[in-house]
């Protein structure tokens, strides 16, 4: 299989256009006949983090590759950072405001969601400047 590449942008604020990119992969992998279940974890930490980068980051790009044994993912915002990384990975810990969990949004499941379907999470935050999740999901096990 030659290596697919994306680049999406996400707006910030626009809850109707996100889930745009992850729709577009999974609609790839399952043409590409991925395994369903690989299907379902890219794009649920897919989906998990464009809405963070909605509610958190005021929009930002997506880079993804599919290559023959790895989906790879970077998700980069210029939004205001991660003060406390471990904090934010605890369940249900989520620094959304009212009117967003009004939205049904916000629930402090999203990085620990994207940890739980990926194979590797690495997290780059810097407070001020923005976050950047480079993520993996492996098209066989991992040995």
């Amino acid at each position: 299989m030659e290596p697919i590449t994306y680049h999406f942008n996400v707006p910030g604020d626009d809850f109707t256009r996100a889930g745009e990119a992850s729709s577009a992969v999974k609609g790839t992998l399952k043409k590409l006949g991925v395994d369903p279940g690989t299907v379902r974890r890219v794009a649920i930490a897919m989906y998990e983090a464009e809405i963070n980068m909605v509610i958190h980051g005021g929009g930002g790009d997506i880079e993804i590759a599919i290559l023959p044994d790895v989906i790879e993912m970077t998700m980069a915002d210029q939004g205001p950072g991660i003060p406390d990384v471990a904090l934010a990975m605890q369940e249900g810990y989520s620094t959304a405001s009212d009117s967003i969990r009004t939205l049904g949004f916000g629930a402090g499941m999203g990085l620990p969601n994207i940890k739980k379907y990926t194979d590797e999470m690495v997290i780059d935050t810097q407070v001020g400047v923005g976050t950047t999740l480079r993520l993996k999901v492996f098209l066989t096990p991992k040995k």
